[in-house]
């Protein structure tokens, strides 16, 4: 018992989600027996690579302390884009290209804009992502794009599987190793935290600020359009409303995995988009509403903010100063003397 108490503070909270996720998956299964079959563990991993690489990209802009909500109307207009092009009869690694490119140019827009003319980082991703839901419909008027879908093999990715995983799972967990190289291997990867926790000493040490902050945004941009690819394979036709449902639960998961693991990390950001697909599956195969299930996934969120925000924690550890801890061994001493 002495030595689970000694554990490493990392490995504590390791143990700790990984629980939450045993006591999480025993009460789905308790609730719904179906939740362990291989039916329903494979659709909370392609769900999860959805929301993970959304989240993953999100990871980047957190991490440089910034905001985007320009995530569905990237998603959206990516998903017209990209289905467009099938529908022309285009090969697929040619509309794969479009959508990177186009996540990439948005993506830019916004950094730059945030980056270098100081632009709210709010009010400019919220005004980038309506003009991409309005361009959305430029394609079709609103009507989904289905042409050439099956014939260009994009639904392959939905269904193929290597060493019995989905090809969608190996992509996420391929995006997630790459990324936890960069970013804890890596100069880049220091630069950005240097560039979230202390903007203007990472300035005065030669970091380029600004240009991470941008870069940022449109790894994120670029996340969402990855993301918004397996979307279109598993259902099979693009909608302007495809990847609408993406950026909740990719702040969810970041945030949710920063409060578990201690900080924003692609570990943290992994674990944390690994529990909320848990619950949002769960919900959707218990027949919960998926207002009831967003409502959760929105409270889980604000707890996740809670816990992660500095003030928060500073508001908590003033509480302390109110009502003070004594230790028994001093109150044993007092008693003696």
């Amino acid at each position: 018992m002495r030595q689970l108490m000694n554990l490493p503070k990392g490995a504590g909270r390791a143990l700790a989600f990984a629980l939450l996720v045993a006591l999480v998956g025993a009460a789905f299964t308790l609730a719904e027996p179906r939740f362990l079959t291989q039916a329903s563990l494979a659709g909370i991993a392609r769900h999860m690579a959805a929301n993970g690489l959304a989240a993953l990209g999100l990871t980047f802009v957190v991490i440089v302390r910034k905001f985007d909500l320009s995530i569905g109307g990237v998603a959206a207009f990516s998903a017209m884009s990209m289905g467009a092009v099938i529908a022309a009869g285009m090969p697929l690694w040619v509309a794969v290209l479009v959508g990177i490119a186009l996540g990439a140019a948005l993506g830019a827009i916004s950094g730059i804009a945030i980056s270098r003319f100081g632009f709210p980082d709010i009010v400019t991703t919220i005004a980038v992502g309506s003009v991409c839901a309005g361009l959305a419909f430029l394609y079709t008027g609103g009507r989904s794009i289905f042409e050439n879908f099956f014939q260009s093999g994009i639904t392959d990715l939905n269904d193929a599987r290597v060493l019995g995983l989905g090809v969608s799972l190996w992509f996420l967990l391929i995006a997630y190793g790459l990324a936890w190289l960069v970013m804890h291997r890596t100069r880049t990867g220091h630069a950005f935290y240097a560039t979230g926790e202390n903007p203007r000493a990472a300035h005065f040490s030669g970091i380029a600020t600004s240009r991470f902050v941008a870069l940022a945004y449109i790894l994120c941009a670029i996340a969402t359009v990855l993301a918004v690819l397996l979307i279109l394979a598993e259902s099979g036709n693009a909608e302007t409303n495809k990847g609408a449902n993406l950026m909740m639960p990719a702040y969810a998961g970041v945030f949710l995995g920063a409060a578990i693991m201690g900080g924003t990390s692609v570990l943290s950001t992994f674990a944390g988009i690994l529990l909320i697909t848990m619950l949002l599956d769960g919900f959707s195969l218990m027949g919960v509403p998926y207002y009831y299930s967003d409502g959760v996934v929105s409270l889980i969120l604000l707890m996740g903010v809670i816990a992660f925000s500095d003030s928060a924690r500073g508001w908590a550890s003033s509480l302390r100063v109110l009502f003070p801890l004594r230790n028994p061994s001093s109150n044993s001493r007092e008693r003696q003397v």
